[in-house]
């Protein structure tokens, strides 16, 4: 299976964070962990420097599964996911991105099939290179706020504690399965099951 190839149905599962190991476990690179915790789970290595990412590809169901950790910075992962897509020729409907949400509880899992940037650097950047909302977003709970903590940016590239972490690696396989279940063509199902 070539690297390179593009005549199979291909998916790109993006996860959201910044690159460099000062953020490796902070609340924005939940994205990050999900794709770690995948590329775990099926042997993959996500280590091939392309479209400003690091990349790994396997196999699922006869699909191409793409994974991508852009190494952009988090305001503009979209130029990483819009390269991508263009060089696969991916529709929006076969993205699949992977962010975090400071607007649910650690581990929560909220996913869409399309929809706002809902305040979200990355998402916003990913939009405004595909020119498209319509793209399926997975959301992962870090937290919220507290209120004595002024700035957002503090609290999002903040550490999270072992006992969340534990928590992320669970929600990971969670993300994992729904997606599954997406490139099978079980987007409402996967949706009735892991969304909460």
């Amino acid at each position: 299976m070539g690297f390179f190839s593009r005549s199979k149905e291909t998916y790109l599962v993006t996860g959201l964070g910044n690159y460099g190991a000062k953020y490796q476990n902070t609340r924005h690179n939940a994205g990050f962990i999900a794709i770690d915790s995948m590329a775990t789970k099926y042997g993959v290595k996500v280590n091939k420097v392309k479209h400003y990412s690091l990349m790994g590809e396997f196999e699922y169901d006869g699909k191409r599964i793409l994974l991508q950790k852009p190494q952009t910075y988090m305001n503009n992962s979209g130029q990483a996911v819009a390269d991508c897509a263009r060089f696969y020729k991916i529709d929006p409907s076969h993205i699949i991105v992977i962010s975090d949400d400071c607007n649910l509880d650690v581990g929560v899992l909220r996913i869409r099939t399309k929809g706002s940037a809902g305040g979200h650097n990355g998402l916003k950047s990913i939009i405004a290179h595909l020119g498209t909302q319509d793209f399926l977003r997975m959301r992962i709970g870090v937290g919220k706020k507290p209120p004595e903590m002024e700035d957002l940016a503090d609290f999002v590239l903040g550490s999270f504690t072992q006992a969340d972490i534990q928590t992320l690696e669970k929600t990971a396989e969670r993300v994992a399965s729904a997606i599954e279940l997406v490139v099978s063509g079980d987007t409402v199902l996967a949706m009735s099951r892991y969304n909460g």
